[in-house]
């Protein structure tokens, strides 16, 4: 079928202290800054070690609810995809406010919003 396992001793799994995800990034020469910003909550998720990222705690439980409420794998990936689509924004969304910091300082709440709302549809460099 082409189907590629991953996250067992296989080519995609668990590799030199990197999680699964991680090594698909790595595998896949992905150089996405937002990738490897989610990457940091995926693997805290993955290995418990919420020192990488505190919200993986809350994936983690999100995850377990996915999985506990849904009749099968695809239908649990379908709704997964929605969670890690707003883990992806929310990454991107911290990085954007990291990088454009001097520029929002002189900004009120409703001109930064509307600001990085702008910037989210741009390609992250």
């Amino acid at each position: 079928m082409g189907a590629i396992p991953f996250d067992a001793p296989v080519k995609l799994g668990h590799r030199d202290g990197k999680c699964s995800f991680e090594t698909i990034i790595e595998e896949y020469n992905l150089k996405d800054p937002v990738l490897k910003e989610l990457s940091k909550i995926v693997c805290a998720a993955d290995t418990g070690n919420t020192a990488l990222a505190p919200e993986g705690a809350g994936l983690s439980a999100v995850m377990t609810g996915i999985r506990l409420n849904s009749k099968d794998d695809f239908e649990a990936v379908e709704k997964a995809s929605h969670v890690y689509d707003a883990l992806y924004s929310y990454c991107k969304y911290n990085l954007l406010r990291e990088k454009y910091r001097k520029e929002l300082e002189g900004m009120n709440a409703k001109q930064q919003r509307e600001f990085l709302l702008r910037k989210m549809q741009e390609p992250l460099h």
